[in-house]
């Protein structure tokens, strides 16, 4: 066989070479899940309860802030800590957080 019919022979293997990986390209191309923005859930802010609300400020209290959590607690609108609305928690919480 000649250099030329070697070479020629040589580019048709490449080629179907060629052939072979992008069709395995595609193949795992599309078994890959596409991430649509859409798709993906927001991070939901986890609910506080009255029971996370009132361990943190026990902890607070035990630790000398017991004026400073009843303060706090009339800065919210109550006298006691179940009268507080529960969708202010998180900031009581945060409020409750920074006294030190």
């Amino acid at each position: 066989m000649s250099k030329v019919k070697l070479l020629l022979a040589l580019v048709d293997d490449l080629k179907t070479l060629a052939d072979s990986v992008q069709a395995v390209a595609d193949a795992i191309g599309s078994n890959e899940p596409k991430e649509d923005i859409k798709s993906v859930p927001a991070q939901v802010e986890k609910e506080i309860t009255l029971e996370e609300v009132r361990g943190v400020l026990a902890e607070k209290s035990h630790a000398g802030f017991t004026a400073q959590i009843r303060d706090l607690l009339k800065k919210y609108g109550a006298s006691k800590l179940s009268e507080i609305d529960p969708s202010k928690y998180t900031a009581l919480l945060s409020d409750a957080e920074g006294l030190k």
